[in-house]
């Protein structure tokens, strides 16, 4: 009978805890659209860490880069002034650099090879080191294949990139890469393409299909070619400013959120992703499929300016 009163009266008490003490509010950076997948995926996250923790904490979600962008978000999430943030793999590259293997082209042989490394012992080293610059990284979500678009021509092959100005992440990988295919790399903020694309500051750029459609970059820029260069992913961080402030426990329940808000925003990821791909070309888009050997061939030079990768890469490559 005791036993039981002492059950009751603990009921009682977390019960009056969840439903009386405020909340400890959290704040969620994503540069992506209300609906997107990183951002559904994210208040997912949020949800399950309110049910766990008995509401002691509320993740509130800022789509739409309302924090800034993504390296502006980066800087106050290692401050403290963000919370958690949802960014891609890119921009952590100038604070943390060997998370930029990632980055490199080709380097993952299709969407399989790549999930077995950033859910294997690669992924959560490269996620552990992000420590060393005040962020911790919890996991990853999709983010597809990234290809060309351009204003006036597809790209069906490197040389049709000459001479051509790219928008590219504020990320070395990715400028090496459009000065070995012998394009020109304007590194941009991700919220300033459309107006660059529209007013020829820029001749096209490269992303994923949900990004092509949900910024509208499709009616500026209509030729998408599908050679894939780059699977680079997203990842979730969280200050370590609170990480160390969290019990065992809370960081227990915030590491399994965030696995469990990456499996949904996969399922999410590959609707988007069939849906974007149509609705682009009902809105005027041309799809195109170029030979993906040739690029594959013209990045090789590449990897040799980066052998601070090589042991990272042979250990990519090692995983069947």
């Amino acid at each position: 009978m005791r036993k039981l009163l002492m059950l009751f009266v603990t009921l009682l008490v977390i019960v009056s805890i969840s439903l009386f003490a405020d909340p400890i509010i959290l704040k969620a950076a994503d540069d992506h659209a209300e609906g997107y997948p990183t951002v559904e995926a994210l208040k997912f996250m949020g949800k399950i860490i309110e049910i766990m923790t008995n509401g002691k904490y509320k993740i509130e979600v800022y789509p739409s880069a309302q924090l800034g962008s993504e390296k502006e978000t980066i800087e106050q999430t290692i401050l403290g002034a963000i919370d958690i943030d949802r960014v891609s793999v890119s921009p952590p590259v100038a604070f943390y650099p060997p998370i930029g293997v990632l980055t490199l082209p080709y380097v993952f042989r299709d969407q399989d090879h790549m999930w077995k490394v950033l859910e294997g012992p690669i992924g959560e080293e490269l996620l552990k080191g992000l420590e060393k610059v005040g962020l911790v990284g919890l996991c990853y979500y999709d983010a597809g294949a990234r290809s060309f678009y351009t204003v006036k021509k597809p790209i069906l092959k490197p040389e049709d990139l000459k001479g051509l100005k790219i928008r590219v992440q504020k990320n070395p990988v990715m400028i090496e890469l459009m000065k070995t295919l012998g394009a020109s790399p304007v590194p941009m903020a991700f919220e300033e393409v459309y107006t660059a694309l529209q007013t020829g500051v820029i001749d096209g750029a490269e992303n994923n299909p949900p990004s092509y459609y949900e910024t509208r970059h499709f009616e500026v820029a209509p030729y998408y070619s599908l050679d894939g260069h780059t699977r680079i992913p997203e990842v979730v961080l969280v200050s370590k400013v609170l990480w160390d402030k969290l019990t065992d426990e809370e960081k227990l329940i915030f590491k399994t959120a965030a696995l469990a808000s990456a499996e949904y925003e996969k399922y999410l990821w590959n609707q988007w992703e069939e849906m974007a791909l149509k609705k682009v070309q009902e809105g005027g888009a041309k799809i195109f499929h170029p030979d993906v050997t040739l690029f594959q061939k013209a990045v090789q030079p590449l990897y040799d300016r980066y052998p601070a990768y090589k042991e990272f890469l042979e250990r990519i490559q090692a995983v069947k």
